[in-house]
């Protein structure tokens, strides 16, 4: 006996589904994200050594060694960083984080593709104009941290290196320095996504703008102190190279945040109470102005009268007829 064959579902509208078939989006969208990821990964593993000579050379060339990882280090003024391997195994584990992290970034198109597709239709069309907006805003802010760091670093490592006693040969392990380098990637493009939460903040309705330019002593202080934290150097300039661009965008954001808040008020003059504030009821006296005089009106006709078309109206029903 053939069974009968598996009718598709309509979709809903508003993307509601039964958690069954959530679970099994979730699947097909997490096979899709790993199936790139792995792809991705494996491409990037034929380029290893160019990754890591594009990530390391910058450091080495700013402390006066050869630029390639891949040749000893030369001296130079008794300033240099000799560029080591520690262990049987490092270099095969060096190989594999470094491939997986090249697919995690080179691949990041499929997986946040995946992730939206997942996300988007129990989203409302205003909520996806909004994200889609963020998104687009948040990808140039950490592209923008990370290559500060990218050019910060080398600065830094200038400035580290000095203390290497003369006559002392300096042995930098690599995964150590391409730790660093991601480290100091990583933070940096966090750290440029502070304005954008506080300006998604404001658009929530749970920051206004003027309170957020309020905390502007405090907001200096604690990006002074997050700057003097997570740069590695002791040196007062990497910490104003990264604490003076998030500045600007503090300041920037609680522009935008007051801007909003404006552009709120002229459409809503009652968006900035709260839940149990009553608004403001208008009680100037207005002038009514002369009362047109009201004409009588006709007469009913009776139950006697002929209609229209010369037919007789229905009988009355209780003394009331139709038109009552």
């Amino acid at each position: 006996m053939l069974k009968s064959a598996r009718k598709p579902q309509t979709k809903d509208a508003e993307g509601r589904m039964p958690l069954t078939e959530h679970l099994r989006e979730l699947r097909s969208r997490l096979f899709k994200s790993v199936v790139g990821i792995v792809v991705v990964t494996v491409a990037t593993a034929f380029f290893y050594n160019e990754i890591i000579e594009t990530m390391t050379s910058p450091v080495l060339k700013s402390v006066g060694c050869d630029t390639s990882f891949l040749e000893l280090a030369k001296e130079a003024d008794g300033h240099c960083a000799r560029i080591t391997m520690n262990g049987l195994i490092t270099p095969f584990t060096l190989a594999l984080k470094v491939s997986l992290v090249g697919g995690l970034v080179f691949s990041s198109p499929i997986w946040l593709y995946q992730l939206w597709g997942f996300l988007a239709p129990g989203l409302h069309k205003h909520e996806k104009k909004y994200a889609l907006s963020f998104v687009a805003a948040g990808f140039p802010l950490f592209l923008a941290g990370g290559y500060l760091s990218y050019n910060v670093l080398p600065q830094a490592a200038k400035v580290l290196i000095e203390f290497t006693p003369v006559g002392v040969n300096n042995f930098l392990p690599l995964d150590d320095l391409l730790d660093l380098v991601l480290r100091m990637v990583v933070v940096f493009g966090l750290s440029f996504e502070l304005p954008l939460l506080l300006v998604l903040l404001n658009f929530g309705g749970v920051i206004s703008g003027s309170r957020m330019l309020g905390w502007w002593r405090g907001m200096i202080m604690g990006i002074t102190l997050f700057s003097a934290i997570a740069t590695p150097s002791t040196d007062p300039l990497s910490m104003l190279a990264l604490a003076a661009p998030i500045w600007v965008l503090y300041f920037a954001a609680a522009g935008i945040s007051i801007l909003n808040d404006r552009r709120r008020r002229r459409n809503d003059p009652d968006a900035g109470l709260d839940d149990d504030e009553a608004s403001d009821l208008d009680l100037t006296p207005e002038a009514v102005g002369e009362m047109e005089p009201v004409s009588a009106s006709p007469a009913l006709p009776s139950a006697d009268d002929g209609g229209p078309d010369g037919d007789s109206l229905p009988a009355r029903r209780d003394g009331f007829d139709d038109a009552t």
